[in-house]
């Protein structure tokens, strides 16, 4: 019976390589305007791979888990921009204006009965992209290396970086929403690596 265990992994390791190149390239098609689509079909077939490595008893050789281990972090950490943006859009119905420098735009508060002065504008949160790809990098090599103590580590900088920024109800309500969903992305897809290859 070594035969049809070997037939097995491989059907196996062909399927989790050519299902995550799919997510991966949905999602950087995604990268420049999210659009549901694309993106619901990666997270299917992300969910999907999830369910095969979780229902079978094998792991993937150790050529292909390495491939799978740098498909399935690209596609962590590239994925998780798109589908957090889109989040993040459907959360504030599209009210809230993104700035130049990857920032969200806030009008300082207006007294009643005086005009609003057009120039009280200001943008927080700025870089958020780069630190997005950063802490998802971060959170996924941690749970594929073994350590998934390192979401606490990703969380508690990330909070002591934006402290000063969260004083707006925008922010915060931005800050806490982004955050969880990038995480879950990354933590999903890092989850699915680490069950395939050890």
């Amino acid at each position: 019976m070594v035969l049809p265990d070997v037939l097995l992994v491989a059907a196996l390791s062909i399927f989790l390589f050519l299902a995550l190149c799919g997510a991966l390239v949905l999602v950087v098609i995604s990268l420049r305007k999210p659009t549901d689509i694309p993106l619901i079909v990666a997270g299917v077939l992300v969910v999907l791979c999830l369910i095969v490595v979780t229902v079978s008893a094998f792991n993937v050789p150790l050529l292909v888990g390495l491939a799978i281990a740098l498909l399935g972090t690209a596609l962590a950490v590239l994925g998780g921009n798109p589908i957090t943006r889109r989040v993040l859009d459907i959360a504030s119905h599209g009210r809230v204006e993104e700035g130049d420098n990857g920032g969200i735009l806030l009008r300082a508060p207006s007294s009643p009965g005086i005009a609003g002065d057009d120039d009280a504008v200001r943008e927080v949160m700025r870089g958020g992209t780069t630190i997005g790809y950063l802490e998802r990098l971060a959170v996924t090599l941690g749970i594929i290396a073994g350590f998934p103590e390192a979401i606490a580590v990703v969380v508690a900088l990330k909070g002591i970086g934006r402290f000063s920024e969260l004083a707006a109800a925008e922010a915060r309500e931005r800050f806490i929403i982004g955050t969880l969903a990038s995480l879950v992305w990354a933590c999903i897809v890092a989850g699915l690596v680490r069950l395939a290859i050890w």
